[in-house]
């Protein structure tokens, strides 16, 4: 059975929580960057034992994309983490 939206919900609603979720953001490459989306998460995830760093240049070299696998305890979080996210200036993207 696969589970349907409602209108106006989060995707983020039909994961099942706790779960071990990946998080991709992308940014210009440097020290600054991946501090600061480590800082964004572990500020919301304090529980988060281990976070696990995928590192990726992009083919041109000009955008770094961070993949971080950590456990996630709810939806609220995650939104949370997401709007903290989009606040950030050395974030250019996250999915």
């Amino acid at each position: 059975m696969v589970a349907e939206l409602e209108p106006g919900q989060s995707a983020l609603a039909l994961l099942d929580y706790p779960s071990r979720y990946a998080l991709k953001v992308f940014g210009v490459p440097g020290a600054e960057f991946e501090r600061a989306v480590l800082e964004l998460v572990r500020a919301r995830c304090p529980q988060a034992e281990h976070i696990e760093i995928g590192r990726r240049l992009s083919s041109g070299g000009k955008y770094l994309a961070l993949t971080l696998t950590f456990t996630v305890y709810s939806q609220r979080q995650l939104e949370e983490i997401y709007h903290d996210l989009y606040a950030c200036e050395q974030v250019v993207m996250s999915l």
